[in-house]
């Protein structure tokens, strides 16, 4: 399939060169691609914009049947684009084939899911209707007949992530959970993967066409220029923003937002250390598993995880695991990151870190060559990580931050100074866990995943996932956006009285 470069809106392909173009890149060449890619006008991102709304008054009184046979489709056909899918999201995120495999198949089942939902729960959503029955006999007031349900908010806004270029991203699970919301959908593609993010607009076309949805359902923006995004969130016709990405780009889409006249929810996930706290009998009795488990969840996607582990507090005097550690990171492998912008900001980081006294390299991989990023972990104590605010930052990318403790009192401390995360992890034997009942429950109160004795890298996709947090990790801690719940951020309620 030749690729246009173009940008779907309302079942046609739109953009030429008069607005600006740009080419994707190729992490594994480091060099563009030669597909040109054009910027949507403002003009045409008015025309999705017009077309959503318009598409909203038909689509939101679709039954929750034909919205399932719709997602079910749209699945379909992701599988039906077999290897073309893979072989263009490799060339341009360099992704491993296993791990873009397994993404697709994430991508299918999400849509699966939501189908499956609205199915089990053709009343309401997730089975959420609620039915008060009237008293004419109640005193001194009779008592009205009321329910509680569900209404679609209107157009969502979506903006892809760079590092999940199915899961995330144009036909992932923001998108998935707004159309089984009732909600027609522009997505802003991320512009690592333009390719890609094209292929899945196909996708979306044919089912639209297949279903005899409304053409204006779906829309995807292909742009690299900042003001399109602006523009979208900021149309009154949008009434929810679903964002994955930085915590500086969604702080420029916030200020945008709060100039509307119409306040509007913005479900933004903007990144997490995710904390792993190792007790002091488990790093003992298993310091080499430990090690090896820590560094492996590290190194998975070269860091580009956003439950990465970039956090181990240790006690301090491990010795044992801390040369584990050091063997498995020093025979560790460099690799591409996503983007060359991604490239630039991680080498940064991990100098400012390495020019900092109070650091120490406790591993560091090998560089096979200059546009790749190579894994680091560094080693400080307690009271030197709680005094440098910069250290609590996410590095993004292969890194991670030992921080060595003296006592569960100074634990506790470290724990009540974090920011909010999406995930931690606590790690310990049988003895360890009997005596940690004051840790786990301070740690719950930062976090949006608590985990015993396992990683978090991997979210599994289900109705009891929350994948969401305090901020900074996420701009609403009450939603999540995998699993099913993640509907309801696309959702208002409303009473129906007598």
């Amino acid at each position: 399939m030749t690729l246009t470069g173009q940008s779907l809106v309302a079942g046609q392909w739109l953009g030429h060169s008069g607005n600006g173009e740009f080419n994707a890149f190729s992490p594994a060449r480091n060099e563009p691609l030669a597909t040109r890619f054009f910027n949507l006008s403002a003009t045409e991102l008015d025309s999705a914009i017009e077309a959503a709304q318009s598409a909203f008054y038909e689509y939101r009184k679709t039954s929750f049947a034909q919205r399932a046979d719709f997602l079910e489709c749209i699945a379909d056909h992701i599988l039906a684009l077999g290897d073309e899918l893979l072989e263009q999201t490799q060339q341009e995120t360099n992704l491993p084939l296993a791990r873009l495999q397994g993404e697709r198949m994430r991508t299918v089942n999400q849509l699966k899911a939501f189908a499956n939902a609205l199915r089990d729960n053709p009343e309401s959503p997730l089975g959420l209707k609620i039915v008060d029955e009237a008293d004419a006999t109640r005193a001194p007031l009779p008592k009205p007949h009321t329910e509680l349900n569900y209404l679609p908010l209107g157009p969502v806004a979506v903006f892809g992530a760079s590092n999940f270029p199915y899961a995330f991203s144009t036909l992932g699970g923001d998108t998935a959970a707004a159309l089984a919301a009732g909600c027609p959908v522009i997505v802003k593609n991320h512009t690592a993967h333009p390719g890609t993010g094209e292929l899945m607009a196909r996708v979306a076309l044919a089912a639209i066409k297949e279903c005899a949805m409304p053409l204006g359902v779906f829309a995807m923006v292909q742009s690299k220029a900042y003001d399109i995004s602006h523009q979208l969130v900021a149309a009154p016709a949008i009434k929810a923003v679903g964002f994955t990405g930085s915590f500086n780009v969604a702080s420029k889409l916030q200020a945008t937002i709060a100039k509307r006249e119409e306040p509007i929810p913005f479900y933004g996930e903007l990144g997490s250390i995710n904390p792993q706290v190792i007790l002091p009998n488990k790093a003992i009795e298993h310091s080499k598993e430990m090690a090896q488990s820590l560094c492996q969840s590290m190194l998975m996607g070269n860091g580009q995880f956003c439950t990465s582990p970039g956090l181990w507090l240790v006690p301090t005097g491990c010795d044992e695991l801390e040369a584990h550690i050091t063997a498995c990171i020093n025979d560790a492998p460099s690799d591409t990151l996503l983007t060359p912008g991604i490239v630039k900001t991680f080498k940064h980081q991990i100098a400012e870190r390495t020019q900092l006294d109070k650091l120490s390299v406790l591993g560091k991989g090998k560089l096979e060559h200059e546009f790749h990023a190579n894994a680091h972990v560094f080693a400080c104590n307690a009271d030197d990580y709680l005094a440098i605010s910069a250290l609590q930052e996410e590095v993004f990318g292969p890194a991670a931050l030992v921080v060595r403790y003296d006592s569960e009192q100074q634990l506790m401390t470290l724990i009540n100074q974090l920011q909010g995360q999406l995930t931690a992890s606590i790690h310990g034997t049988e003895a360890d866990l009997n005596n940690a009942d004051s840790l786990i429950e301070a740690l719950q109160y930062k976090v949006g995943r608590l985990i015993k004795n396992q990683l978090p890298t991997g979210v599994e996709v289900c109705a009891a996932m929350n994948h969401g947090g305090p901020f900074p990790s996420s701009t609403d801690v009450r939603s999540t956006s995998v699993g099913t719940n993640a509907m309801l951020r696309f959702m208002r309620p409303i009473c129906y009285q007598a």
